[in-house]
């Protein structure tokens, strides 16, 4: 099969890919989405080498569970291995010996095909587009936030970053708290969510400082860590969500002094994306940039990594 491989120093399509071997869901890619972890990988995150990619909607080519074969589908991307404590528990997600999808020790979706457990498999409705289906696992991870605190509607958030990440996790966080504002660097980004009546700014002033219970960082950048410091006020809390291969030392004496809560966040339930979506509670038309044919690899990655490029995909 076509398959998009990463060998730890670069990209590059090989066309004899062996497919993913029997015994899991396999699954005929439609399409793929390029984000913010795909191009931390290419330089240097998580030591990874395999296909990339864990964003995609497909559909089931084969199952133990016959009833998934034709079905359109999307997944989640950590796989367990079913015998540990936190399997046990249904933290899957943390399961030391776990796989995940096109991050680590699992080849991912800018392939033909990918395999997946039965348990992992999710199907959408015809109410999503394949588009918007890219959308349900960041989308899910923005939701995440949501299942690891209990949000007061009065609470002042914060959200650094007006990237792909950073939009879903305002859109969300919306939802429960009123006083949402999203700082980012660029305009054309922030005035889409000006427009859904989100506040949305490019700059921190003075009287932004130490101000907002909850801040969550999805710059993608390591100056995104700092400005949280600058935002959330004494005993506040603030959410990592960006996956940055950094090797500087970041000093954590004002986030002691301040006595800040961090909590990390990552992927998230894909039931309340998948019903997000479907119900047009949430939208992500306007987040939709460019599909590329995957072929066109290298350009669609190129894209992605300018800073005012929203969400590209590869069509496989």
């Amino acid at each position: 099969m076509k398959a998009l491989y990463f060998d730890g120093k670069k990209l590059v399509m090989n066309p004899d890919y062996p497919k993913p071997k029997p015994g899991e869901t396999l699954v005929k890619v439609t399409m793929a989405g390029i984000c913010g972890t795909d191009l931390e990988i290419l330089k240097g995150y998580m030591s990874y080498s395999g296909v990339l990619g864990h964003e995609f909607v497909g559909v089931v080519e084969d199952s133990h569970n016959k009833e998934l074969v034709g079905k359109r589908i999307v997944g989640e991307i950590n796989a367990g291995c079913k015998n540990c404590e936190s399997c046990f528990s249904g933290l899957e997600r943390h399961c030391q010996n776990r796989t995940v999808l096109g991050i680590y020790k699992r080849d991912g979706a800018f392939a033909e095909y990918l395999s997946l457990p039965e348990e992992n498999i999710h199907v959408i409705p015809d109410s999503i587009s394949d588009k918007q289906a890219v959308f349900v696992e960041p989308l899910a991870a923005a939701f995440e936030i949501l299942e690891q605190l209990h949000l007061e509607s009065s609470w002042k958030i914060a959200v650094l970053g007006d990237g792909r990440l950073a939009q879903l996790v305002a859109r969300v966080l919306n939802l429960s708290c009123r006083n949402v504002t999203c700082f980012g660097h660029h305009e054309e980004k922030t005035k889409l969510l000006q427009k859904i009546g989100i506040k949305a700014k490019t700059t921190i002033d003075n009287s932004d400082e130490h101000s907002y219970d909850v801040v969550v960082e999805a710059t993608g950048r390591e100056s995104g860590f700092l400005d949280t410091l600058k935002l959330v006020r004494p005993r506040g809390i603030v959410i990592l969500k960006s996956t940055i291969a950094s090797q500087n030392k970041i000093d954590l004496s004002p986030a002691i002094i301040n006595e800040i809560t961090f909590v990390g966040s990552r992927c998230g339930p894909f039931r309340p994306a998948i019903t997000a979506l479907a119900t047009g509670l949430i939208s992500v038309d306007d987040l939709i940039d460019t599909v590329y044919p995957i072929d066109s690899y290298a350009q669609a990655f190129e894209h992605a990594g300018k800073p005012g490029a929203l969400k590209i995909m590869l069509k496989t």
